[in-house]
């Protein structure tokens, strides 16, 4: 039983890493597994492509039991008449057809397949550095809600040395009850927002715990601080972003499909080259045979090849269609990427001037935070020996809780935002190798 209960115990600490969240939302998160599943279709169908350079083969075969009644009028006025009439017919067939020239189609048929293949694999990372975005704004969120605990926490034993102090000076007549009735609703509302921080915290773990397909512990804990890199360079970030970001990567695959798409369409106005082959086996047997010209049995074997040609002369114009269409849609890609790499390109610049603005609040709040601090110690060392009054320390510890708040906002806020470049250019996957 005393095992147990230490074994629990130790589970309702277990830390967990941000690594370790990370490395489980890479494996079983369902946004990533559906892209997988979807890249591994586009996958199988890039192993099987070959299979347009080969020929086809079908085997055809067939049995026939026939009876049947008969009249015949011969040329010399006699007539013949018999009934049931019975016979088998055993045939059989294997038929090869390849085509061996279709304006190359076939070729750009294989390499459009591919470029989808290779496409899967960049939406799927792209889904990955979503993900682990994600996974990094929760996790962190989390730590900043513990702070936020923390801090109230911290207030609340103010507010308790506030509520001993004014209940010391109204038993010795230097104090009002308003004070004490005052100080302890602070130290209630501080209690109350310790329930709802506590809360809070529980949903964002349960929400972490969905994005990783619920493979953390049922109780878990996190980091207590947030590491934010504010050595970030635009600059760094910019260069060879066609290359980093795993969206515009795709993108750009998009434009080489249409290409390949375009071959195919033209290839449609050349001519098709077949090779075409035949093995044919039939054999048919008569029980009685109402002329003398009807075999009782007759077998047929033999071997066939040639070559056939198709030239498309007139299509209703649908060939001169496609073709046009192809050319608009390879167009049409290529507007796509630039706009969505001009759409990036202002994603980065928006998010770079987030980042140096948050990195600037967050050196302010630090300082205002230990301003607050001193300030409160202050105050609440004035209020014991009386040269402080109530307001003062009141006003000194919402100042204080304005400080807390706003510091662990800028530390969140800069870590989003450090997270927010990191992922427009593929950084998140790279750190973590």
């Amino acid at each position: 039983m005393i095992l147990t209960v230490l074994a629990l115990q130790v589970r309702a600490q277990e830390m967990i890493t941000l690594e370790e969240v990370i490395g489980l939302a890479v494996e079983r998160n369902y946004d990533i597994q559906l892209a997988r599943n979807a890249s591994s279709s586009a996958e199988t169908d890039d192993q099987y492509a070959i299979g347009a350079y080969l020929p086809e083969i079908n085997a055809v075969g067939s049995k026939t039991w026939n009876n049947n009644n008969q009249k015949q009028l011969l040329a010399d006025n006699t007539e013949r008449k018999r009934d049931g009439i019975k016979s088998e017919n055993l045939s059989g067939s294997l038929q090869l057809s390849w085509l061996l020239f279709d304006g190359t189609r076939m070729f750009a048929a294989r390499g459009r397949i591919a470029e989808i293949a290779e496409q899967g694999e960049m939406v799927v990372k792209d889904q990955m550095v979503n993900t682990i975005a994600s996974v990094i704004d929760n996790y962190y969120f989390i730590v900043a809600l513990k702070q936020q605990l923390k801090a109230t926490r911290e207030q609340m034993a103010v507010s308790e040395e506030r509520v001993k102090l004014a209940e010391l000076k109204l038993e010795v007549g230097t104090g009002g009850k308003p004070e004490l009735l005052q100080a302890k609703v602070d130290l209630n509302a501080q209690r109350t927002q310790v329930v709802q921080q506590s809360t809070a915290i529980r949903q964002v773990k349960d929400q972490l715990n969905g994005m990783v397909g619920m493979q953390l512990p049922e109780e878990f804990d996190v980091a207590d601080s947030i590491i934010i890199n504010l050595n970030l360079s635009k600059e760094d970030i910019l260069v060879d972003i066609e290359n980093k970001n795993f969206a515009l990567q795709a993108a750009r695959k998009n434009i080489s499909i249409a290409d390949l798409s375009l071959r195919e369409r033209r290839g449609e106005m050349l001519p098709f080259l077949y090779f075409n082959s035949n093995y044919n086996f039939s054999k048919t047997e008569n029980e009685v045979a109402i002329n003398s010209f009807t075999p009782l049995f007759n077998q047929n074997r033999g071997f066939n090849y040639g070559f056939s040609v198709s030239f498309p002369i007139l299509t209703g114009l649908n060939a001169r269609r496609r073709v046009r269409q192809a050319n608009i849609e390879v167009d049409r890609q290529q507007i796509l990427y630039e706009q969505q790499k001009t759409a990036i390109t202002v994603e980065i610049s928006n998010a770079f001037d987030n980042y140096q603005n948050a990195s600037e609040v967050l050196l302010i709040e630090e300082e205002t935070m230990l301003l607050a601090r001193e300030n409160v110690l202050i105050a609440l060392e004035g209020f014991k020996r009386g040269v402080t009054t109530f307001i003062e320390l009141r006003t000194a510890q919402i100042s204080l809780e304005s400080a807390y708040t706003g510091l662990i906002t800028a530390r969140y806020n800069a870590k989003l935002a450090e997270t927010e470049l990191l992922k427009l250019s593929g950084g998140l996957i790279r750190n973590m190798h």
